[in-house]
């Protein structure tokens, strides 16, 4: 069955779930037939009844990488099927050749892995591609000729276009529309052999061209398109129309609910038309799938169309399609995202019949609720400045180290202590430093004092500068017999706390400081071209230090380096000894602030 690693708490309900629900109340599938992979209704006329209650399916074209949008599409059918004791298929919508790759279809099976979800269930390894049932369609097509439903126009497309109509004009008969079903059947079989130039001619469903529904005004189905396929190869020079193929497959697949967005909805006439036909012929099992439409999820700051997307990337105004500041699932995962933070995002944001906007806050304040609690603590400097204890050698003798420690998570125990040393010489954050304090200032400026963070109380005496009169190192006097968690801790107090990092057992870090991609909130609004709000400060790159504790660090595990906010060691750019962390998140929302 289709399910995430971890149980989950039961779902709110929505009007997709209580449709599901009433129908199975119903019995409405009940008695349908399944014979243990996709086939006509022969094929599943001699199969046992369906062992599951409920059939989904999520059903990307692989021309892209999979963004925030799909995830919302990824959850909801996979979560469905999960609640009701089903499975949900993943089907690669594979028919259009020129814009489909073997890389996006193995990046999309690895992000729907990622997200915790599998296509598997009630013995069935229910992974599909629509270019496998290619041989189905063209019976089907034929199988429409035949009856007089579908013929071959060879119109031009402008001209098809312009007799399509409008909506308040009704569409033209195209001149070939009463050419005879063998007529039509021997035009078609031309096509499927090569004998005609691409473009030359299409089949179409022959409808209503008069009918107020402008997609039952005889729709194409198939077009003439040489093209190399990834999975069929230069087998077929003819190739489906999606809207087409799409009730086709959903019915070999035994798919009970079709859910797909709003765009959709006018698209459901013709949807039910063609199963209804296919039925009547014998050719596809009984009851047929139902289409039902949700509203898209939006999210501020951010672009999911696959075009712009691409655009991003072969314009090189992002690294690829896994960059970080990308809305991608790979650029999520890579950024730090959890798969439990996108899944409970995805949830959060519910199922309803309008179109939505989520400010893009409200994802991070998901992550941030995820991360909070199993994100070890470290400390981090991003922008080091040295700190000098100008009388460490007085104190505690020349080389001497003293030991620090801090648990690893305050409220996780289990996750251990770290450790690091406090010595002669500190890094520290350069803001942490003025020459002369601004009022509410409680940090390092000359004659205050502050404390090392689970270290020693310091009085700052002053700094050193370069000829230029950059400052090149602040001074200060470790106090002794100050150190948390000793008896005398508190007998200096201090209104400043800053973290540091040892200069003796600091590790030399890259820190990549991502932030949003785009500076406006709906970036491709109106005609506007998105490329020009993107946001200059999208991604700065600094060089810092973190405390030996971090060395060890492999590859995306996630810390919160406190003060700074949410880490993740780059799952590409990070090696031991060279470490790479990228920022996912700050502690709290500081956008425009």
């Amino acid at each position: 069955m289709s399910h995430p690693p971890h149980a989950e708490p039961a779902k709110p309900s929505n009007f997709l779930r209580s449709i599901i629900e009433r129908e199975l109340q119903e019995g409405v599938y009940a008695q349908r037939h399944w014979g243990g992979s996709p086939g006509d209704a022969a094929h599943h006329a001699a199969g046992p009844v369906d062992p599951s209650p409920v059939r989904l399916r999520f059903p990307p074209e692989p021309n892209g990488y999979l963004h925030i949008g799909h995830a919302k599409s990824i959850c909801l059918n996979f979560g469905l099927a999960r609640d009701h004791g089903g499975v949900c298929h993943l089907r690669f919508d594979d028919t259009n050749p020129e814009k489909e790759e073997q890389e996006y279809v193995d990046a999309i099976v690895e992000m729907v892995q990622w997200l915790g979800w599998t296509w598997t269930g009630h013995g069935s390894d229910n992974l599909y591609y629509a270019s496998n049932y290619f041989d189905f369609m063209d019976r089907a097509a034929e199988h429409l000729i035949e009856r007089g439903l579908a013929y071959v126009d060879e119109q031009s497309a402008e001209a098809m276009r312009a007799n399509r109509g409008d909506f308040t004009t009704p569409g033209t008969d195209s001149p070939w529309r009463n050419r005879t079903p063998a007529e039509n059947l021997a035009r078609y079989r031309e096509m499927r052999a090569g004998q005609h130039a691409d473009g030359s001619m299409v089949l179409r469903a022959k409808i209503d061209m008069a009918s107020p529904n402008i997609n039952l005004r005889d729709p194409a189905l198939y077009r003439i398109k040489r093209a190399h396929h990834h999975n069929t190869g230069d087998r077929w020079c003819i190739y489906p129309m999606y809207a087409y193929a799409h009730p086709i497959e959903d019915a070999l697949e035994n798919i009970t609910h079709s859910i797909c967005t709003l765009e959709f909805e006018d698209q459901r006439p013709w949807y039910d038309w063609l199963l209804a036909r296919l039925i009547e012929g014998g050719l596809l099992n009984t009851p047929a799938p139902k289409q039902h439409e949700f509203g898209r999820l939006n999210l501020t700051y951010v672009i999911t169309s696959k075009r712009k997307l691409k655009a991003l990337v072969d314009e090189g105004h992002v690294t690829g399609w896994d960059d970080p500041r990308m809305p991608t699932l790979a650029g999520m995962r890579r950024r730090g995202y959890t798969p439990a933070s996108v899944r409970k995002f995805a949830e959060d944001t519910g199922a309803s019949k309008t179109n939505v906007w989520i400010d893009y806050s409200v994802l991070e304040g998901t992550l941030r609720n995820d991360l909070e609690g199993q994100a070890p603590r470290a400390m981090a400097v991003i922008d080091p400045l040295p700190l000098k204890l100008t009388n460490w050698d007085a104190v505690f003798g020349a080389g001497h180290i003293e030991p620090c420690g801090a648990p690893a998570h305050p409220q996780r125990p289990e996750l251990g202590q770290r450790s690091f040393g406090l010595g002669p010489t500190v890094w520290i954050e350069r803001d942490d430093f003025a020459e002369v304090a601004p009022k509410g200032f409680f940090r390092l400026f000359p004659g205050n004092k502050v404390r090392l963070k689970y270290g020693m109380v310091v009085a700052c005496t002053g700094c050193e500068k370069d000829a230029d009169g950059l400052v090149t190192a602040v001074l200060a006097e470790v106090v002794p017999d100050t150190k948390s968690g000793t008896p005398g801790a508190d007998a200096v107090k201090v209104k400043g706390t800053i973290t540091w990092v040892g200069a003796h057992d600091a590790v030399a870090a890259t820190f990549n400081l991502y932030d949003r991609l785009f500076t406006e909130p709906q970036p491709d609004a109106g005609d506007r071209d998105f490329r020009s709000v993107l946001n200059p400060a999208s991604k700065t790159v600094v060089q810092g230090w973190v405390e030996p504790s971090l060395a060890a660090a492999q590859q995306e595990d996630r810390f919160q380096f406190e003060r700074h906010g949410y880490f993740v060691a780059d799952r590409i750019e990070h090696r031991p000894g060279a470490p790479v962390f990228n920022r996912i998140t700050g502690l709290k929302d500081s956008w425009g602030k």
